[in-house]
């Protein structure tokens, strides 16, 4: 009652697109797990938490996990899996900027340590002295960094004019103030090299 009828004429002409689509296997549009990976999904999903207590240590062991995982990547350089504000070409072109520079605020830290050490000695000449230093310091510190971020602010807007340019001298400030062997990600450029 309700089927279709085939006419003689179409019942001998087979479909030509059913046939490609049937030798072609079906993908699921993403990288098959590792076996220990689907082991561990499947083990968590048979097993839920029972209470909210241990929700919240699954949670801060899952935390734990991702936040190892960008640090790992931000030691080898995966920028797949940086934190949302290391990634994109304009953040990598201001970490190669910044890092293939010398500037007075990456020996900001160490020279602030030196100067406290001193002001400590008990002769007032000296404790004076490391006033001044620390007084020049500071100056040279906010000249330099108001220099950079004119610098970056004006690469950035030249490199990448499509680019709203929010954002990126902060980066550029807060990386340079930083120890160079102690910045996430890690420096790909040598100091001196032309970016």
């Amino acid at each position: 009652m309700f089927r279709r009828r085939t006419t003689p004429e179409t019942a001998d002409v087979p479909a030509e697109g059913a046939a490609d689509d049937d030798l072609r296997p079906a993908r699921k549009g993403r990288p098959t797990p590792k076996r220990s990976e689907a082991e561990k999904a499947r083990k968590q999903r048979v097993r839920p938490a029972l209470n909210r207590r241990e929700a919240m240590r699954r949670d801060r062991e899952r935390m734990r996990e991702e936040r190892a995982r960008t640090r790992q990547a931000m030691n080898t350089g995966d920028e797949k899996h940086y934190l949302g504000r290391d990634q994109g070409e304009v953040r990598r072109f201001v970490r190669n900027y910044v890092d293939s520079r010398r500037t007075v605020a990456e020996f900001f830290l160490p020279l602030i340590l030196v100067i406290l050490l001193t002001s400590l000695i008990g002769v007032p000449v000296v404790q004076l002295a490391s006033t001044i230093i620390w007084l020049g310091v500071m100056v040279l510190l906010i000249v330099d960094l108001t220099i950079l971020g004119v610098r970056v602010k004006r690469e950035v807007r030249k490199r990448f004019p499509d680019d709203p340019g929010k954002g990126h001298v902060l980066y550029a400030i807060t990386r340079t103030t930083q120890l160079r062997r102690l910045r996430l990600p890690k420096p790909q450029v040598k100091p001196g090299t032309l970016v």
